[in-house]
């Protein structure tokens, strides 16, 4: 499939605001790829697919997993928002055929993060804080880390995400801290912190 393509599959699967989004978090990850040297045209193609599953209903998602092997750990069971980046992976994987593993991780971690992400995933994760149409407190100083240090920019948007779900008596899935601590230890090693 091309571009056009991916574009149509995913205008049918969501509303127009979750639509927007997606060609934002695209254009976003085009734009830090170029900055970061990844591969643009895999940037792109993830970042339009990376909320695929989204939309869809929780029983369609499961089903999507359960077809491609996934088996949910306890935190994930209890957080269905964390399931359209698993399913979404899956349904890249098995529905579209894409092979590419890097996509693929990209849409699962994108939520959550990961320790070891590639900066293809690193990309996706951070072009979803950033992406035209986010306006939330902070948004500006995201987006200026995520042109300055990719992996600062994570710790900024981490440290948000990890606040607000505490403040909010949530769990926190054991991915996102891993996500966290790498980081963390990415930028001591390189006398960024």
């Amino acid at each position: 499939m091309n571009k056009s393509e991916y574009l149509s599959l995913i205008k049918e699967r969501m509303g127009q605001r979750r639509y927007i989004h997606s060609v934002n978090v695209a254009k976003a990850a085009v734009e830090l790829a170029e900055h970061y040297g990844a591969d643009v045209e895999k940037a792109e193609v993830a970042g339009i697919l990376h909320d695929c599953c989204k939309e869809i209903p929780k029983d369609e998602m499961l089903q999507i997993m359960l077809d491609g092997g996934i088996i949910l750990d306890a935190v994930e069971q209890g957080t269905s928002k964390l399931w359209h980046a698993i399913a979404g992976s899956v349904y890249v994987r098995d529905v579209l055929g894409i092979k590419d593993e890097d996509i693929i991780n990209s849409i699962r971690y994108h939520t959550t993060g990961r320790a070891g992400m590639s900066l293809l995933e690193k990309i996706i994760f951070t072009a979803d804080f950033i992406s035209d149409e986010r306006d939330y407190d902070g948004v500006d100083i995201m987006r200026q880390k995520a042109f300055e240090c990719i992996e600062d920019a994570m710790l900024f948007g981490l440290q948000f995400t990890i606040s607000d779900l505490t403040k909010r008596k949530l769990t926190i899935h054991t991915n996102a801290l891993a996500c966290y601590n790498d980081t963390i230890i990415s930028l001591e090693k390189k006398g960024l912190l």
